[in-house]
């Protein structure tokens, strides 16, 4: 009888069961341990996952879901809350030191972050949280136990997978250590459901971690529509960033780290400029982002290759910039040029598509998803600067490819709106919430 009055004690006795069983979360605890949403993107360990869960939860909020965004507190002076937009609150969480905490550190850290979240949740009465999702391994271990304690069920996003980037690694980049492999594989089975960004993400994460294909959902991240939108076009943008109006401009834009693959890029337009070195008065190539990761041990590596390539003229290293003045630089190239060893999925694609500019990428991870080869932009197979000069090459010739490729980016771009993303994942949530009821009746019946 206690049990029965117990499971009973978790409804509302004003509604009835049956109605509650299909209904959606109505607060959700947000956990990103190692990237702060109120960061920049581009800078540290900042990047597409910081959009990510900004705009995810923003669009969530708008359909009646509150979101608590948990982070790590990373200086003395944020205040322990922000309220980032009506229904979207940021919790900053005392874990280790606030400056110079590398994310190799961190697991070191969780214990105390996991304090800090049930400090957090003790204040509340109790449901007070109707669900748990994590972004990353390392929140997914908090996730995984704040979830069991509070009785709720956990969804997890991977974003990038240890053993996939493993198995394609850049020259001197550092592989994954072992307890990010035990971890992830840990959350993938205890998770309700797992949000994967693409079916190739899906396939991997049965393949490589023995995921149950019943709770991996595939929901395609989204883009700010209003925000990278062609605008008042190429021409302006560039005025505004002064750079020449007739230049072949390839972009990159990201972290600046050996996975990101920005050397290929440099390496393309020094082949394609020994070819064909008429093109060096009419080219530049702006790098926009800064070093993370094993990129920071060799902060200034890319710069010393573009003067040992002997383009050092051409380049334009500029630090990473907002969303707002990210998405002119998008509509000011000729095209954005990912050439990644390993993308979960490739935001920065589909925001300059959105843009109006196509996209050359390595057909890597969710790059195939977010490019339509040959339509959009074009997909390499494999890191051969060669092949990448030779798109280029195209682009110079044929002065129309940037705006005729730019147009159908552009409009495939708008099949990729946050809202279609958030509705996508409260649905996610329903499914956990009955799996959730379904796993706890069955263990009580």
């Amino acid at each position: 009888m206690s049990q029965y009055v117990s499971r009973l004690g978790r409804r509302s006795p004003a509604t009835p069961p049956r109605l509650r069983l299909h209904r959606r979360p109505r607060r959700v605890a947000m956990l990103s341990v190692h990237t702060s949403p109120l960061h920049q993107p581009g800078t540290g360990d900042a990047g597409g996952m910081n959009v990510y869960i900004v705009e995810l939860a923003q669009r969530l909020a708008a359909i009646n879901i509150e979101v608590e965004i948990f982070t790590r507190a990373t200086t003395a002076s944020l205040p322990p809350t922000v309220e980032l937009s009506p229904g979207v609150l940021v919790r900053h969480v005392d874990a280790g030191p606030y400056e110079g905490l590398a994310k190799e550190d961190l697991p070191a850290q969780l214990c105390a972050f996991t304090h800090g979240v049930m400090q957090a949740w003790a204040g509340h009465r109790p449901g007070h949280y109707d669900l748990v999702h994590t972004h990353y391994w390392l929140s997914g271990h908090v996730g995984w136990l704040a979830a069991q304690r509070w009785g709720v069920p956990l969804v997890h996003a991977m974003h990038t997978m240890a053993k996939v980037k493993n198995a394609n690694l850049a020259d001197g980049d550092t592989p994954e250590p072992a307890a990010r492999v035990i971890g992830e594989t840990q959350i993938v089975q205890a998770a309700d459901r797992l949000i994967a960004n693409t079916t190739e993400e899906r396939d991997e994460l049965v393949h490589h971690y023995d995921a149950d294909p019943s709770k991996v959902a595939v929901v395609h991240p989204g883009v700010n529509l209003d925000r990278f939108c062609p605008a008042d076009g190429r021409a302006a943008a560039r005025a505004r960033l002064d750079l020449p109006q007739d230049a072949l401009i390839p972009l990159f834009a990201g972290r600046i780290q050996p996975l990101k693959a920005p050397d290929i890029l440099l390496r393309a337009v020094a082949a394609l400029l020994d070819e064909r070195p008429e093109l060096r008065s009419r080219m530049v190539v702006p790098v926009v982002g800064g070093p993370s990761g094993s990129g920071l041990a060799k902060p200034e590596g890319l710069q010393k290759l573009a003067s040992r390539l002997g383009i050092a003229d051409v380049v334009r290293f500029r630090p990473p910039v907002g969303q707002d003045q990210l998405a002119d630089w998008f509509r000011a190239a000729s095209l954005l040029v990912m050439p990644s060893y390993s993308e979960s999925f490739g935001l920065v694609a589909i925001e300059a598509q959105a843009a109006g500019t196509p996209v050359l990428a390595a057909a890597v991870g969710g790059l195939p998803v977010a490019v339509r080869d040959g339509e959009t932009g074009f997909l390499i197979r494999g890191h051969n600067p060669a092949d990448y000069a030779r798109v280029l090459a195209r682009f110079a010739d044929d002065p129309q490819l940037t705006a005729r490729a730019g147009a159908a980016a552009a409009r495939h771009a708008q099949s990729f709106g946050w809202d279609t993303a958030a509705a996508a994942t409260a649905d996610v949530y329903t499914a956990a919430t009955q799996a959730h009821r379904r796993h706890v009746r069955s263990h009580h019946g």
